[in-house]
């Protein structure tokens, strides 16, 4: 079979390798390996141990993958009546609860073994830790409990570079708790900006997101405090010292660019600019990651050039 059959056949719909990869919820969790990356790369001067970094990468990417199965088995009622998610395998039933547990069981547990053996302890059981977060406080006891379900349970989603800092340093120091800082505030108005064009959708699966529970322009309003106090922290960085001026042109760049699309959304709603701001919240934070890595190795290198 040719290429271009095999990759058509895999799309396909019914294709069970197809429905299996949906569950693992690949954009978001390629999200959160790339900061768990990062992580790993700022935690050591110069080159990390690559066959550690590659054991860490695809034992968090199978317990990220594993937890957002989970997730799926859990919330497949609510998502079958949200037309966003209703397409999922879980809420279609074409896969049944016994195959998405055990597709997640089967995940997470291999992840976890890579993690214990291939890598360190402390880096498995914060990784553990952050599947039970996600997967079981915020999804089951949170998310349908309270409004405030993504400004708490957003620790989880925060963890990735803690998880990779750890990974190669075998500890948990200050710089990735900054970095957990600045995730953990950007979840907020990245989450809310997507409920807000999505309200209905919520409303219907009777979920109590904060659009839901207190009205369009009480969001707005906390999307944009949120967005102020994210612009602060990602100058933290520069400020403890782990980077330097490449990255602080950056992360001003980006927070000046995501404050302007929050205040466009709290003047002026409209459902197409929560999208934009949505779609601009991930794109704020790969590039601010980016611009941590850049700085990483770049810095040293100009600083040689100017002595």
């Amino acid at each position: 079979m040719s290429n271009t059959a095999t990759s058509a056949a895999l799309r396909a719909p019914g294709s069970r390798l197809q429905q299996y990869a949906v569950l693992t919820k690949p954009r978001v969790v390629q999200l959160i390996v790339f900061c768990a990356v990062i992580g790993m790369l700022l935690a050591v001067p110069g080159w990390p141990d690559w066959p550690v970094a590659a054991a860490a990468t695809v034992g968090i990417w199978l317990v990220a993958s594993a937890a957002a199965a989970f997730n799926c088995l859990v919330e497949q009622h609510i998502d079958a009546r949200m037309q966003r998610t209703a397409w999922r395998p879980t809420a279609k039933g074409e896969l049944s609860q016994r195959q998405a547990l055990t597709f997640s069981i089967a995940l997470g547990g291999l992840g976890s073994a890579i993690l214990y053996v291939l890598v360190n302890p402390l880096t498995m059981w914060l990784t553990f830790a952050t599947f039970v977060g996600y997967a079981v406080i915020y999804t089951v006891v949170l998310k349908p409990l309270t409004p405030q379900n993504i400004v708490i349970g957003g620790a989880s989603g925060a963890m990735p570079p803690v998880l990779g800092w750890a990974a190669m340093t075998g500890e948990v120091s200050a710089e990735p708790l900054i970095l957990f800082l600045i995730i953990f505030l950007w979840t907020p108005p990245h989450f809310w900006a997507l409920a807000l064009y999505r309200v209905e959708d919520y409303r219907k699966a009777g979920l109590p997101m904060l659009p839901v529970t207190h009205g369009r322009e009480f969001t707005q309003l906390q999307v944009l405090l949120y967005t102020v106090v994210l612009f602060a922290a990602t100058l933290l960085p520069f400020v403890a010292g782990m980077s330097g001026w490449v990255y602080l042109v950056g992360a001003v760049a980006l927070g000046t660019r995501f404050t302007q699309h929050a205040w466009r959304l709290w003047r002026n709603y409209s459902d197409t600019q929560a999208r934009t701001t949505f779609r601009f919240s991930i794109v704020h934070l790969a590039l601010l990651f980016a611009a941590l890595l850049a700085d990483h190795y770049l810095m040293p290198v100009l600083g040689s050039l100017g002595r």
